[in-house]
Parts: C-alpha cells; sequence; structure tokens
C-alpha cells in the first residue's frame, strides 16, 4: 500500500506559538525579567548570528524619535541555543532581549481601575489575574520575539527564494500618501533602507526640514520658507514621501502636545514569493497572513490587494488578465503574468508570485495622558491618567513588526508547499519577462 506523508500535527491549543513547520513560540511580559521567543524548524547550515537579527528590533526600538515613546530600551537580542560558530544547527533557536528600563511607578494608578482601550478588563476577567504594569502580554512588548523571529524567517527567504518583505506607513489619521504615489510604491516597494531615510524628518521648534533642504511648517506639515529655529531633533515617519511625511509629523507634533493619540495605516509588500503557497481551505495564503497581522496588538483592519475599494469595481476592472507566459526555471510548466494585479498576489488563497500587496488598519494608542473618566473594577467612579511615556502614534514603530508576521508567514507556507512538492525549489516569477520590462518604462 503507498505510504501517505501525514499532515504536520497542528501545534494543541498553543495560545503563544505560531506557524506549523517554521513553528514560534513567544514569551515575556512588558515589566519582567525578559521578552523572546524560541524558533523551531530553522534548516541547518545558515549563517545566523545576533547581527541578522539586531537591525529590525533597533528599528521597532522606542526613544529612536521626537514622535515616539521615549522609553529608552536598549533591546539588544542575544541567541540562546540553536547555533555554533554562527551557524544553525537544525535545532530550536532560543532569543532573548532583557528588559532594562521598568518604571512600575508610572502604571500604579491602573491597579484601581482598568485603562480605556486596554486589555486591563478583559484579562482579568479572563485569567482572574492580570499583570500590574504596562500590560503584560498585552503590551506591545510582546512584538520583540515575533520580530527577531520574523529576522530569521526573511533571511531564510531571502537566501532560498531571493523574497523581501518591506513595510512603510501610508496613513496617519487622515493624512494618507496621495493615491499616485501610494501605487507607485506598491509597484515598485522601496528597500528598508529608503522607508527609514525617505521617512526622517529634523523637528525644530518652528518647522520640520527633510534631509534635502525642504522645509515645512510645524503645525501643518505645509511648504514654508522659516529659517529653522533651535536644535534639530530626529523624527521618522517611516513614510517615505517627504511631503506626507512633513504632513504626518506635524499631525504626531499637535497629538503630542495636546497628550492625545491617533492610529492609521500601514503598507506592506513582498515580492518574489514563491508560487503556490497557501493552503486551502483554512490556511489559504492571505487567511494566514491576516491572522498573522490582526494578531499583532493595536491591529483594527485588513485588506489584500485592492481591499476595500474591489467591492466597488466591476468584474471587469477587478479581473487581472494574463498576459504571458514566462519560461519556467525547471521546465515543465510555465508561470504565467498578469497585466494588473488587483487581487494582490494571491487567487484562491495560493500565491501567484506577484507581489503580495495588504495593508493594515491601527488604532489610536489607548495610553493618552490626559484624564480619562472611567470606573474601577467595582464600578466606581474613578478619573484615570496614565503617566509614562506614550506615543502619540505608533505607526512609525510599526513596520518591523508587520514585516516579521509577513516573513514568518510566507516562511511557514514555502516550507508546508516544500514538503508536498519535495526539494525542488519553488518556483518564482521571474522579474524581466517582456510584460515586466514594459511595466516597468510604462
Amino acid at each position: 500500500h503507498s505510504h501517505h506523508r501525514s499532515p504536520a500535527p497542528r501545534a494543541p491549543a498553543g495560545m503563544s506559538t505560531f506557524g506549523t513547520l517554521f513553528r514560534v513560540s513567544t514569551f515575556g511580559e512588558s515589566h519582567g525579567v525578559g521578552v523572546g521567543a524560541i524558533v523551531d524548524g530553522v534548516p541547518p547550515g545558515m549563517k545566523l548570528t545576533e547581527e541578522d537579527i539586531q537591525p529590525q528590533l533597533t528599528r521597532r526600538r522606542p526613544g529612536q524619535s521626537t514622535l515616539t515613546t521615549q522609553r529608552d530600551e536598549a533591546d539588544t537580542v542575544t541567541i540562546l541555543s540553536g547555533t555554533e560558530a554562527g551557524v544553525t544547527l537544525g535545532t530550536s533557536i532560543g532569543l532573548l532581549v532583557k528588559n532594562k528600563d521598568q518604571r512600575k511607578f508610572d502604571y500604579a494608578s491602573t491597579q484601581v481601575a482598568p485603562r480605556p482601550g486596554h486589555a486591563d478588563y478583559t484579562y482579568q476577567v479572563k485569567y482572574g489575574v492580570r499583570a500590574s504594569s504596562g500590560g503584560g502580554r498585552a503590551s506591545a512588548r510582546e512584538t520583540i520575539g515575533r520580530v527577531a523571529a520574523g529576522a530569521i524567517a526573511e533571511k531564510w527567504l531571502e537566501e532560498t527564494y531571493g523574497t523581501k518583505v518591506v513595510a512603510w506607513v501610508s496613513g496617519v489619521q487622515d493624512v494618507d500618501l496621495p493615491e499616485d504615489v501610494a501605487a507607485a510604491l506598491e509597484a515598485h516597494p522601496p528597500t528598508r533602507a529608503q522607508v527609514d531615510s525617505d521617512g526622517s524628518l529634523s523637528e525644530y521648534s518652528n518647522c520640520f526640514t527633510d534631509p534635502k533642504g525642504g522645509v515645512y511648517d510645524a503645525d501643518t506639515g505645509e511648504k514654508t520658507t522659516v529659517k529653522p529655529e533651535g536644535e534639530g531633533k530626529p523624527a521618522h515617519t517611516r513614510c517615505p514621501d517627504f511631503a506626507t511625511a512633513a504632513k504626518m509629523a506635524a499631525r504626531m507634533r499637535a497629538l503630542r502636545i495636546a497628550h492625545d493619540s491617533t492610529g492609521g495605516i500601514i503598507t506592506c509588500v513582498i515580492s518574489n514569493a514563491p508560487i503556490g503557497l497557501g493552503e486551502p481551505c483554512f490556511d489559504k495564503l492571505e487567511a494566514d497572513l491576516a491572522k498573522a497581522m490582526m494578531s499583532l496588538p493595536a491591529t483594527k483592519a485588513f485588506e489584500i490587494g485592492a481591499g476595500f475599494k474591489a467591492c466597488r469595481m466591476k468584474g471587469s476592472e477587478h479581473n487581472d488578465r494574463f498576459v504571458e507566459a514566462c519560461a519556467n526555471e525547471q521546465g515543465g510548466t510555465k508561470v504565467l503574468r498578469c497585466a494588473t494585479n488587483n487581487a494582490g498576489g494571491t487567487l484562491g488563497g495560493i500565491s501567484t508570485g506577484h507581489h503580495i500587496v495588504m495593508r493594515i488598519g491601527i488604532k489610536p494608542a489607548s495610553s493618552i495622558s490626559t484624564s480619562q473618566d472611567t470606573v474601577t473594577f467595582n464600578g466606581e467612579p474613578h478619573s484615570l491618567s496614565t503617566k509614562g511615556r506614550h506615543d502619540p502614534c505608533v505607526l512609525p514603530r510599526a513596520p518591523p513588526l508587520v514585516e516579521g508576521m509577513a516573513a514568518l508567514v510566507i516562511a511557514d507556507a514555502a516550507m508546508r508547499q516544500r514538503a508536498r512538492a519535495g526539494e525542488a525549489r519553488l518556483q518564482v516569477l521571474p522579474e524581466n519577462g517582456p510584460a515586466a520590462k514594459k511595466a516597468r518604462t510604462a
């Protein structure tokens, strides 16, 4: 009789575990000893040191900018296991980041009353106990383990398939990238270095400046001719378009002064993803990506491709026509290219090789320094003000979180497809077909 390869066992209800073959378990509370992850399924023989993981942790780190929280955490990662002499062994990789800056008194008033918009109330009801400060597992500090694990996943993806994952801020409150700029970035995604540099401004007491000499009004973000006053401090927006970045920075500055917060949108593009990833029906690629993104703290919305705009289109507009066949590196079935990418890189929940384009909506940070009327855990009226250092907008720190989760999903899906199809290298859509050249010159 034939031997069926049984599907990989699902992790038992592992509330802190993500993935099937490339599997990550995270641990740690915001104000405990440290946070980290155990990563299973990393192939042996891959070069890996802390230097491969640290850059993404540094990008999500607080204290980088006037626009985000000033908690100063070093966020230095240590690899505890799974490598020797800078090469992976194929065994589980243990990652640890110690917490340094623990200001428990900042959260003292939250013992009496649940903070509006926070998880204090639901954690108390569910577990009958809660972390005494800073949100515990509901804190964004929990994301460090995912970002570190994601950095390993994307290194494997890039070395194996040339896959790249990049995310940027495309909206803050009602300030959005202009449609033509947004479309151009999605079609030809910037590098992470470009996202960082083209979204970096200097904040002065009366204006913002960009590295190319542009000056923008401190209150509106519109171009101006004033002379910068005082000393410039870094303001990272991670929006790779100076004109839009300046408007976002002005909006965040106004909210910081008002002790309030706002949300926004992150766009993420995965390029050179292998064709054929995704496991219908319940682990379709966009289903796994949506779960990954919605498991991040403060996420409220997910869309792929044309997303909600697709709901208002006609089929004749939305269908991505197949326009050409490209040679298959291994022979066999040719791979096809489409004229457009309204689908956002999948059909039937399976990757097509085109850019996987997602947008993730993030709510306003719940911690605001203005006084809020609430009630205590016993229902008595209470006025709560959250001391501590809080982001007027978490968006500039969010790209590494989105990139990390995207990489975990794609790496796991690629391993599942390899398990089905054998070791044969999965196909990637060639970047230099005639239609690709035409699209680039159009």
